[in-house]
């Protein structure tokens, strides 16, 4: 979609598989995205369309027996899936940032806060561990924590969902990352505290220039903050466009649907809300053709039998549907 000067991170045909080789089953099928320098990449779709699968494959991150099967992860010039593990260390955590989806989780609850930061410091620089405790001090104010200097002694528990979320996002950015993947970052806060993690995240990446891959399922996050979106469904992307065009000039029925479910400001509140009938498929048992068809209501008998390839609509916008000549624009 971009030019290579401007993409910072092209991943293509990405396969990852969860389970044995034979049983198991595949959560990421021949997956391309493109992260743009400075910018927003919203991945959005129903739970278990495999967007967090694509970020732990992005950090190579897929504990056995998963595996990534297929594709490449470039970076820098280098391919991330083909760099041993030492040599990845160096990448995760330096120059890719992760923010995960549960922060009581992803936090030790042995370590204090500051101590937590601090060894992710340590982890990539040769620094003093005083000054690398100053920087998560530093980090801890950046990110909005009152009282960074006493808070950074305390624990994971003494923290509400929000600060904790606040100290994933100080841990990812403590050594300056070129790429931010935030990994669904609100969904155990409530909606006041979700809007404020939402802004610092958004006022850091842009006060660092770095390129964000934000995973959700919230349209209304992505229409605030994303430049571009990739739309996924059973592990593949069905609706790949500038911010724009998926809202205004959706190609693709399962992107038109997710809209449909979504309720704006605007709306008439009479009008109910349209929600997709049916589940997405078991990976273990694919429909033939194309994996939306059983939920599609513009499926044509061909959509049962032959599974559609991503084609370019313009020089922005992709979608892969075999009835893209005969929509409408959404």
């Amino acid at each position: 979609m971009s030019s290579a000067d401007d993409v910072v991170l092209e991943v293509r045909d990405l396969r990852t598989r969860f389970g044995a080789a034979h049983g198991g089953i595949v959560a990421v099928d021949g997956l391309t995205l493109q992260l743009r320098r400075g910018c927003t990449t919203a991945l959005v779709g129903e739970s278990g369309s495999g967007k967090s699968a694509t970020a732990l494959s992005i950090m190579r991150l897929i504990d056995p027996p998963g595996a990534i099967i297929g594709g490449s992860v470039r970076y820098d010039g280098r391919d991330l899936l083909s760099l041993d593990e030492i040599a990845m260390r160096h990448v995760r955590g330096a120059r890719i940032g992760m923010i995960f989806q549960d922060p009581l989780t992803s936090l030790n609850p042995a370590l204090s806060i500051g101590g937590q930061i601090a060894e992710t410091i340590l982890a990539h620089e040769t620094v003093q561990r005083g000054v690398a405790l100053q920087r998560a001090v530093a980090l801890l104010e950046r990110v909005g924590i009152d009282h960074a200097a006493s808070r950074a002694a305390d624990y994971p528990h003494h923290f509400s969902g929000g600060m904790r979320q606040r100290v994933l996002i100080a841990t990812a950015i403590a050594c300056n990352p070129e790429i931010i993947i935030a990994d669904e970052p609100t969904t155990a806060l409530d909606v006041t505290v979700q809007a404020k993690v939402l802004r610092l995240l958004h006022d850091l990446q842009q006060e660092m220039q770095a390129s964000l891959l934000l995973i959700t399922h919230d349209l209304g996050v992505v229409a605030t903050m994303a430049d571009d979106v990739a739309v996924m469904y059973a592990g593949r992307i069905v609706e790949y466009a500038d911010v724009d065009s998926i809202f205004h000039r959706p190609r693709h029925p399962y992107t038109q649907a997710l809209l449909g479910c979504m309720a704006g400001i605007e709306d008439d509140r009479q009008a109910p809300l349209e929600p997709i009938a049916g589940a997405p498929p078991d990976l273990r048992a694919l429909p033939p053709g194309c994996r939306f068809a059983p939920r599609c209501t513009q499926a044509l008998g061909s959509c049962q039998q032959q599974e559609p390839a991503l084609q370019r609509l313009s020089a922005t916008h992709h979608a892969a549907c075999l009835r893209l000549d005969a929509m409408v624009d959404g």
